[in-house]
């Protein structure tokens, strides 16, 4: 088995992405970097409410190319590197995948399969409980989950083969 350097973790609101993706990190040695905790400790706490798509979007888009940066370094010292930034498109994952190639970094796509209704059952308890992996100073409404499903892409077999992928399927 390759040794990669570069973990895309991957799948929809509430598959268990950052649960995971800290599970992975304590296995493997790896250094994890969470779009939702580097979030949450620079910018949500100056966020209107409710939240502007287009504010949120441009601040993850600093954070995922401070994230890069940085995992780039990292990964050249041979410590293997996890990002746990959602990928929830496949024009997101591709560029992940094309920066990693043009560094010389081997990666792998870790697609978390889980059923939309036990998402949401997680959202719902994740809502009301918190948790160890939860950083979001806000609740995910069900009209946020259904954007996040409306824009969510699975990945296909072919981006699957490209990536080394490992396929987790969870319920």
């Amino acid at each position: 088995m390759t040794q990669h350097l570069i973990h895309l973790i991957s799948g929809s609101t509430g598959a268990g992405k950052s649960t995971y993706a800290a599970r992975l990190s304590r296995d493997s040695g790896a250094v994890r970097f969470s779009i939702d905790e580097w979030m949450t400790d620079l910018f949500w706490m100056d966020s209107a409410t409710p939240i502007a798509p287009s504010w949120a979007m441009e601040r993850v888009g600093r954070c995922e190319n401070r994230i890069w940066a940085t995992a780039l370094q990292v990964a050249r010292q041979g410590v293997p590197c996890i990002l746990d930034l959602g990928f929830s498109q496949r024009k997101q994952r591709s560029k992940f995948v094309t920066l990693a190639g043009d560094a010389g970094l081997s990666v792998a796509l870790h697609y978390l399969d889980v059923p939309v209704e036990e998402r949401w059952r997680r959202v719902q308890s994740r809502n009301q409980e918190g948790g160890d992996t939860c950083h979001l100073n806000f609740d995910v409404t069900r009209e946020m989950f259904e954007f996040m499903e409306s824009i969510w892409e699975t990945p296909d077999r072919e981006e699957l083969r490209e990536t080394d992928a490992f396929k987790v399927i969870t319920a």
